[in-house]
Parts: C-alpha cells; sequence; structure tokens
C-alpha cells in the first residue's frame, strides 16, 4: 500500500469486492479511503488486510434528486403530525438502509385544497432538517429541492423563504392543472384524488378542477417568471416537471432549466435531452416496467437513450433495485452505465462534483450490497468512510 495509507489517518479498506466504477466493473477489487475520501482502489488481493466484501458490489452511495417520502413519515396518517425532527431521523434511516448517502428533500411549496395535510409544511420541515444536521442525527448527507407549484398562490412568498438557503440545490417548475402533463388525461387524476382523498365525489372533483383552471389563469405565468428568476438570482438549479408537448420544451430551454423531471413522452425526452437537459425519470417506473399515470415509460427512454438519472419518488428501496436491474431489462446499458444514473449524473446535476463515483479524491460514499436474484440487499453503507449502516 502507498505510503499515504501508512500514516496514523484514519482509513478504510474494502476488499475482495465486486467494484463499480464510472466507466466498467472490476470483478474482483478493492478501495481504500483516507480521512473521509477515495484514496485509491485496484485489482485483485488488495495490499493488506481489510474489511472482506466476500464478492458483495461495492458502489458508491446513491444520489437521490426527487423524494416525496418525508411526508409520510411526518403525517403517518390523516390528522395525525408526527414530531417533524423525529420524523427527518426516521425518514433518513430508511434512506441509508437503501444505501442512499446525499439526498435531496423534496418539500411542497405550495397549499393544496383539499389535501392540507400533505401541504404547507416546506419551513418547518426545512428546520426540522437543519435542526436534526446541526445535531448529529443524520447518516445522509441531507440538502432541499423546492416543489413548487406555479399556480398556487403564496408560492411565490414561500419560495423566497427557502430560496437563499446554501442547502437549497434545487427548485422544480411544477404545474398539475388538470388536463395537461402528468394528468392529461383527466380521469387518471380522478382516480388519484378519489383515492387520495377519501372518495370525493365527480361533483366535488369538477369543483376543485374548476378552480385549479382559474389559478392558472391568474396567477400561472406571473409566479412561472418570478420563480425563474428567484432561482437565477440565488444561482439554483431548476427543473421543469411532466413536460409533455414541443411547447413545454421550449418553455423549460428558456427558463434554463437543468434537469427534465418525469417527461410524459418520448417526444418530449428527446427533445430535451437533445437540448443538453437531463431526463430524469422515475425508478419505480422502471422496476414495475410502465407509469402508474400511464405516461411513457422509464425503460423506454432508456432503451431510446434518453434517459440520464433516476429518481426514487415515492418507493426509496426501488433507487438501488432500478438500478441493479436495469442491465437486465434495457438492451446496451451495463452496471457502470446502470449506476450512473444514480450516482454520477445525479450529483453533477445539482453541483455535487465532489461525490458519485469510487475514484481517488472523490467522497468516500460507498454501499456494500449483495443481490438475490434481482433483489438487492444494501449490507453496509460508509459516508465519507465512516460507517452509518
Amino acid at each position: 500500500m502507498s505510503d499515504k495509507m501508512n500514516d496514523d489517518d484514519c482509513h478504510l479498506l474494502i476488499t475482495n469486492a465486486r467494484l463499480v466504477l464510472a466507466d466498467r466493473v472490476i470483478e474482483r477489487g478493492w478501495v481504500a479511503a483516507v480521512n473521509g475520501m477515495v484514496a485509491e482502489f485496484g485489482e485483485g488481493a488488495a495490499p493488506e488486510r481489510g474489511e472482506d466484501a466476500d464478492g458483495d458490489i461495492v458502489m458508491p452511495g446513491l444520489v437521490e434528486l426527487h423524494t416525496d417520502h418525508l411526508e409520510a413519515h411526518y403525517i403517518p396518517r390523516p390528522k395525525v403530525y408526527w414530531d417533524p425532527i423525529a420524523a427527518v431521523v426516521s425518514y433518513d434511516g430508511q434512506l441509508a438502509t437503501c444505501g442512499i448517502t446525499t439526498v435531496l428533500d423534496s418539500l411542497r411549496v405550495w397549499r393544496e385544497d383539499h389535501a392540507k395535510a400533505a401541504d404547507g409544511n416546506a419551513i418547518k420541515l426545512s428546520q426540522a432538517i437543519a435542526s436534526a444536521r446541526d445535531t448529529n442525527l443524520l447518516r445522509a448527507d441531507h440538502f432541499l429541492h423546492l416543489r413548487c407549484e406555479i399556480p398556487s398562490v403564496g408560492v411565490v412568498e414561500e419560495a423566497k423563504e427557502l430560496m437563499g438557503r446554501p442547502d437549497v440545490r434545487l427548485a422544480s417548475l411544477m404545474d398539475h392543472t388538470p388536463g395537461q402533463r402528468q394528468f392529461r388525461n383527466e380521469e387518471k387524476l380522478r382516480e388519484y384524488y378519489r383515492g387520495k382523498s377519501g372518495g370525493l365525489t365527480d361533483a366535488e372533483l369538477d369543483v376543485l378542477f374548476a378552480h385549479r383552471l382559474e389559478l392558472q389563469r391568474l396567477y400561472g405565468a406571473a409566479n412561472h417568471r418570478a420563480v425563474v428568476e428567484l432561482a437565477h438570482q440565488h444561482r439554483t438549479p431548476l427543473a421543469s416537471h411532466d413536460d409533455t408537448t414541443a411547447e413545454h420544451v421550449a418553455e423549460a430551454i428558456e427558463a434554463g432549466v437543468a434537469i427534465a423531471e418525469f417527461p410524459t413522452t418520448t417526444e418530449a425526452a428527446a427533445a430535451l435531452h437533445q437540448a443538453g437537459i437531463r431526463v430524469l425519470m422515475g425508478a419505480p417506473n422502471l422496476v414495475r416496467g410502465e407509469s402508474h399515470s400511464g405516461n411513457v415509460s422509464s425503460r423506454a427512454l432508456a432503451e431510446a437513450g434518453y434517459l440520464d438519472i433516476l429518481s426514487s419518488d415515492y418507493v426509496p428501496s426501488s433507487l438501488l433495485m432500478a438500478a441493479v436491474i436495469m442491465p437486465e431489462v434495457v438492451e446496451g446499458i451495463d452496471l457502470a452505465a446502470a449506476v450512473r444514473t444514480v450516482t454520477k449524473t445525479p450529483a453533477e446535476a445539482v453541483g455535487l462534483a465532489d461525490r458519485g463515483e469510487i475514484a481517488p479524491g472523490r467522497r468516500a460514499d460507498l454501499i456494500r450490497v449483495r443481490t438475490v436474484g434481482s433483489i438487492p440487499v444494501v449490507r453496509s453503507v460508509w459516508r465519507e468512510g465512516r460507517r452509518v449502516a
């Protein structure tokens, strides 16, 4: 082992591993870290005894850009509010044991009629995340993703309270107005709200949808301009959301977005990808082989070469599972390429170039994974060389 590993610094050595690099897989190799950073790696037997991975996969820790799962811990039942810091710690533990070492916590910057229990908590939850971080309660590295519902009243004012924070790494321009984007099939939206809201009648949904259309007419254009300007002012990367048409793509390009979340059609995804905008799709979509909203599948976009980033969205464990099974279900994609969609590429997309790959000088955020059939099981997790799970 080189001299840099022979001093008294804190170091980690993982041996006998199937090592996933950014561009290839070492079938039997080792990786060493010093003071939280990858120092070196190699093929074959390690230069000294370390932690034996027993042939398991060792890959970079996963980087998650869009997960709504914190809300399920904060409001585990309708009208039941958990202690926000305890909710953050529970959620963080779930993420870490799923192999996620860096996460952008998606916070809703809007209030939604008939769903108040799930909305209006961005400021409260951001404070809870900060408190948990400051008291060293967290296993993963947490940043913020502001999900800005553009036609909603108050979105600009609430975004202003949060956008200047140093932990805000992404803001998405969202518009769930009925009859467009994710829910251009209005019946799919009706099914969604019947399940979510405890059985609203069609008459009640007619009133809700009419109200949403009026909000977009009154506030959509002005709020879009204001949020885009605010993000540019703070140099916060922007994401578009559920792009469907050529007009949506043109709007995303004009706004200067870096990431396109969940485009709903192959045509939109192709145009966004060709414009240099990274296309993010759902890992649950890839695992299931279809979109729950009836839109284009992640597998189809991967096969076409338009998929850049995966997100676990509403199932944290799906991120690793999608990366592991992608080489099996998408022709032409190997394990290294699949793992990039959940590590290196998302990290770079939000300016975190210090992580996401096993390479000297990168953070030693690492996970050890054993696969049982097509099911990956996380055995160990290290964040900056320190075991956290």
